[in-house]
């Protein structure tokens, strides 16, 4: 039983792009797209100059935010909250997995790449915000990605948590190596499964999914405000 393997659980971490939402529903296209153009005004170089540099920095820095801070001396918080000025057409609530992370014994919190008022709209668009006890951005993590150990380091010693007593549900394979490292149970959130010995589990319906650790083998219960 998949219960089984997370009766020591007591801190949830989630991501929230394309794992707390479906990723079918076209966001993150509309990110990259924002942030092509933003980089471009930013740098006054041309769009397609703008996509390639936004690619060798998350290709040399492990984000593009990273390279543009190391390499240009971008301010984060301002790159941030104008990347993250997009619609948010399509994005609906989830009643059942409201319920489904709401049932989850412990502390449930989100861990993003994205800034946390960024998270704070999509967890409101979702109807998930009740779900959570605390939402940690990048801003938490000095602005490091996932999945560089250090931003882990960084919210999870903010939160004051117990990597062996931790669960993480991400939509990348990749940002599952350091957290399984940590000795967190990884949980693989996506259309396609992967292979890899620092995956645990996969699911393409996380609703589903947590459904089966809850509310028949866990306490009910959702946190107060945020």
């Amino acid at each position: 039983m998949v219960a089984a393997s997370f009766k020591h659980v007591r801190v949830w971490v989630f991501d929230l792009d394309d794992t707390l939402y479906p990723p079918d529903i076209g966001v993150m296209p509309r990110l990259a797209a924002r942030m092509t153009k933003v980089t471009a005004q930013a740098l006054g170089i041309a769009p397609d100059a703008a996509a390639a540099l936004c690619l060798a920095h998350w290709r040399d820095h492990g984000s593009t935010l990273s390279g543009l801070i190391a390499d240009h001396g971008i301010d984060p918080a301002d790159w941030l909250a104008r990347v993250h000025d997009v619609s948010l057409d399509g994005v609906s609530p989830d009643p059942a997995l409201a319920d489904a992370i709401a049932a989850l014994p412990g502390r449930r919190i989100v861990f993003t790449n994205g800034p946390r008022d960024w998270a704070d709209r999509i967890l409101r668009a979702r109807g998930l915000a009740a779900s959570f006890h605390a939402i940690y951005g990048t801003e938490h993590a000095r602005y490091l990605p996932k999945p560089q150990q250090a931003a882990y380091e960084a919210v999870f010693a903010l939160d004051r948590l117990a990597p062996d007593r931790a669960a993480m549900f991400e939509d990348s394979a990749a940002n599952l190596v350091v957290p399984h490292a940590l000795g967190m149970r990884t949980v693989l959130v996506g259309p396609v499964p992967q292979a890899g010995a620092h995956l645990h589990h996969h699911t393409a319906d996380l609703a589903g999914f947590l459904s089966q650790l809850g509310p028949s083998h866990w306490p009910r219960g959702r946190p107060g405000p945020i």
